[in-house]
């Protein structure tokens, strides 16, 4: 298996409007990300994937891109970003940006132009539909964000065509068809990387492509994706065909270059179709995010899905291809909240979800907060909320019949808002996010939760990462081990075998609120272990009828 920077790495993400706030306007900022460098440097990571930082409208809170190529005031400026950029380097962390390469913001200067005339040069830019006989639109198509009458398509009265907009009419699909588009996107992407960056994480890169033909979907009614007729497919735009020579030629043109690190958000990627997109023989992408475990609607997994996942996708690297180990982003609720017992169980469980996080195949991916074991919000009003897909569902279910509270319960869980709520650093009015008045209002549970606490605490969830990854970095059998499953009849230990270059680990934990007995794997028996990192100390070494209580996890090695 070919060693790789990316490979050996621990990626961690900035969700820089709720990171921290520098000057008091309540949005998280660049220079209050340089002020927090020395934290994560401390914490180890190798590399940090900023959400989008360019000028933006934000309808979507920077997933709206007016200006590939300028930073948003927002946030900074591009001078404050080479000064990041050049400050992270210096202290050996890499950075790689989001890049949206879906659709653009309607303020984009290219839509702009676009919207013109029908024969603007920027017209094909875009895809613009005439409206069926009748003056609707090209099809029955809904919008992701169920945004307006519900339609993925808007009418512009000044050309009299329709556009297409899987997210909001703000946010209009590019046509990857046409090569002057191509072209134009790969000089931006190769200038940023001209700039120093390492890489790049690929917003919804398997939906580039579209159909060839516009028809109605017959997609069965739903009450959550069907609204006024318009019809929310989710395999909408979702790899279709000729997606692959798109992203081979995004490869040869840009992504080739020595050390571009890539990873794309892939919608309709599964262990079982990974390697048409990451096999390095493709040359297309280095890895992709999945939605297989982090998954925003899908229930919690048990012992028995995540064995099987897993051990599909170690099978995608055996094979020449890698994974993405990831619990959540600023797209999924808070892991501890989703997969741990957040109640009580907070930072046992959320020590023993990171243990499974880095030590199985693939680079892990951290989220702002969870090193401190962040949880989940609740909101007592509709109106505190911004996810558009959350108010979607929620404003989807009332129209369908469902009763307001009923409806909240349904959709709060869901909400991006849950990662998105600012980062907690201390006790101090707004955590200490800002001094001003914060974009979205701070979970309630700041006081208890927050990175100063944390820290002082001898239960730490941050210096238990902090160790977890310093591991990582010491034993390359956690990174290219191959992986074996034992007790695999169990529904609540997970336990397995990583082995590498002569080297042998071992990992127990006990997925649930239980405490269970354990019997140590017979093949397992006669090796002399070491116990070198666990998330309940007191607990005795591995022998044959102990109990393993809730929630708890252990790493050995073998000596």
């Amino acid at each position: 298996m070919k060693r790789q920077w990316w490979k050996e790495a621990v990626v961690y993400e900035v969700y820089c409007k709720s990171f921290c706030d520098s000057n008091g306007d309540g949005i998280g900022d660049i220079k209050g990300v340089m002020s927090k460098l020395p934290i994560l440097k401390e914490l180890g990571i190798d590399c940090i994937w900023f959400t989008p930082l360019y000028k933006s409208p934000q309808v979507d809170n920077g997933y709206d891109v007016a200006d590939y190529q300028d930073i948003d005031s927002d946030y900074g400026t591009m001078s404050d970003f080479k000064e990041l950029l050049d400050m992270a380097h210096s202290m050996g962390i890499k950075v790689i940006m989001d890049m949206v390469l879906n659709h653009t913001s309607d303020e984009h200067k290219w839509f702009q132009e676009s919207r013109k005339s029908k024969d603007n040069p920027y017209r094909n830019y875009y895809i613009w539909r005439s409206p069926k006989a009748d003056g609707s639109e090209p099809n029955n198509w809904g919008n992701r964000f169920r945004e307006g009458n519900g339609s993925a398509w808007e009418f512009d009265g000044q050309t009299g065509e329709y556009y297409l907009h899987q997210y909001s009419k703000h946010m209009p699909d590019l046509n990857w068809e046409y090569e002057p588009l191509r072209k134009d996107v790969y000089k931006m992407l190769n200038e940023w990387l001209d700039m120093g960056i390492d890489g790049f994480r690929l917003d919804i890169i398997t939906r580039l492509k579209k159909p060839s033909v516009f028809v109605d979907t017959t997609y069965p009614r739903n009450p959550q994706l069907d609204i006024n007729g318009y019809i929310l497919d989710p395999n909408m735009c979702t790899i279709v065909d000729g997606i692959h020579p798109i992203l081979h030629e995004l490869y040869t043109e840009v992504f080739s270059r020595e050390d571009c690190m890539t990873v794309g958000e892939a919608s309709g990627v599964h262990s079982g179709n990974a390697l048409e997109f990451v096999d390095e023989k493709r040359q297309e992408l280095d890895m992709v995010y999945h939605p297989e475990l982090a998954a925003r609607k899908k229930p919690r997994f048990d012992a028995f899905k995540y064995r099987d996942i897993q051990s599909k996708w170690a099978l995608v690297c055996e094979n020449g291809g890698w994974a993405v180990q990831v619990l959540s982003n600023h797209d999924r609720p808070r892991h501890v909240s989703k997969y741990g017992d957040d109640k009580n169980y907070r930072t046992k469980s959320a020590k023993m979800l990171a243990v499974l996080m880095h030590t199985t195949p693939g680079t892990p991916f951290m989220y702002q907060g969870e090193e401190i074991g962040m949880t989940n919000v609740r909101y007592d009003s509709i109106d505190d909320y911004n996810c558009p897909y959350m108010k979607g569902d929620y404003y989807a279910l009332v129209q369908n019949g469902v009763n307001e509270s009923e409806a909240m319960d349904i959709a709060a869980p869901l909400s991006r808002d849950n990662a998105r709520t600012p980062m907690q650093w201390d006790c101090s009015e707004n955590s200490g996010f800002t001094s001003g008045k914060p974009w979205i209002k701070v979970n309630s549970n700041y006081e208890e939760i927050n990175f100063e606490k944390d820290m002082k605490s001898s239960d730490s969830v941050f210096r238990f990462y902090q160790k977890l990854i310093k591991m990582r970095k010491e034993n390359l059998v956690m990174v290219y081990g191959n992986l074996k499953y034992y007790l695999e009849d169990d529904d609540k230990i997970i336990a397995y075998t990583r082995e590498y270059d002569g080297k042998k680990m071992f990992v127990v934990a006990n997925y649930s609120g239980e405490t269970v007995d354990f019997k140590m794997p017979d093949e397992l028996k006669n090796i002399k272990w070491q116990r070198v990192l666990a998330n309940t100390e007191e607990s005795p070494l591995l022998e044959e009828g102990r109990q393993i209580t809730p929630w708890e996890c252990e790493i050995y090695i073998a000596e």
